[in-house]
C-alpha cells in the first residue's frame, strides 16, 4: 500500500536535527535519507537517535539478534527502506549469516532455530501491538530467552515503529550505499 508521500523541502531543519545529522555524517560517511527526512520534525529524529543508540547498547541481544528483531519488524510494517538498510548492515557490520537474512526477508524460516524464535516472537508482538499470547511467550521463553528479552524486543518495535511510519509518510529515496539489498514485498 502506498501512501501520498509529504513534501518535506518546505521544513526548517532546527539546530538539534542538524547536529544529529552532522553526527551521522562523522560516524557514518554519510548521511542516511531516512534521516534527512526526520530531521524535519527534531522530536522524531532525536527520540529515534537515542532510542536506537540505546536499543545497540542495552537490548542485551547480541549484534545478530539485534538485526534479527529490526528486520522481522521492518518486514511485518513492509518498509522496503528500513529492509534494505539492514540487511546491509546485517551482511557488512554485525556479520549476520546471509541465509538469517534472506530467510527474513522472504518471509522464510530462519535456519537457526533461536534465531527463529526471535523473530517469531517480534512478529506476533509487533501484529498483535503487544498482545502476545501466553503461547507466544512460552515459546520464546523456551528457545532460551527471557522476561528481559521480551522487554528488548518492546524497544526495537518502539524504535522501528518511529523508522518504518516516517519512511511510508516520507518515502526517502534509498541510499547508494543500501541498493544493493534493495528490498520489496512479494
Amino acid at each position: 500500500m502506498q501512501t501520498q508521500k509529504l513534501d518535506l523541502s518546505k521544513v526548517t531543519i532546527s539546530e538539534k536535527s542538524q547536529t544529529i545529522l552532522d553526527e551521522a555524517q562523522k560516524n557514518l560517511g554519510f548521511v542516511p535519507n531516512m534521516y534527512k527526512t526526520m530531521a524535519g520534525n527534531t522530536s522524531l529524529l532525536d527520540g529515534y537517535s537515542y532510542i536506537y543508540d540505546s536499543f545497540r547498547k542495552n537490548s542485551g541481544f547480541t549484534p545478530v539478534e539485534q538485526e534479527v528483531v529490526l528486520l522481522s519488524i521492518s518486514y511485518f510494517n513492509n518498509c522496503e527502506y528500513c529492509m534494505a538498510a539492514h540487511s546491509f548492515i546485517g551482511d557488512n557490520m554485525t556479520n549476520v549469516p546471509k541465509e538469517v537474512t534472506n530467510a527474513i526477508r522472504n518471509g522464510k524460516t530462519i535456519p537457526d532455530d533461536k534465531l527463529n524464535a526471535l523473530s517469531v516472537f517480534t512478529k506476533a508482538m509487533t501484529e498483535k501491538r503487544g498482545w502476545a499470547s501466553q503461547e507466544d511467550v512460552d515459546a520464546f521463553f523456551n528457545a532460551g530467552y527471557n522476561e528481559a528479552d521480551v522487554l528488548g524486543v518492546v524497544t526495537g518495535i518502539s524504535v522501528k515503529t518511529l523508522s518504518n511510519y516516517s519512511n511510508h509518510l516520507a518515502q526517502p529515496e534509498l541510499d547508494e550505499t543500501f541498493a544493493g539489498r534493495k528490498w520489496s514485498k512479494s
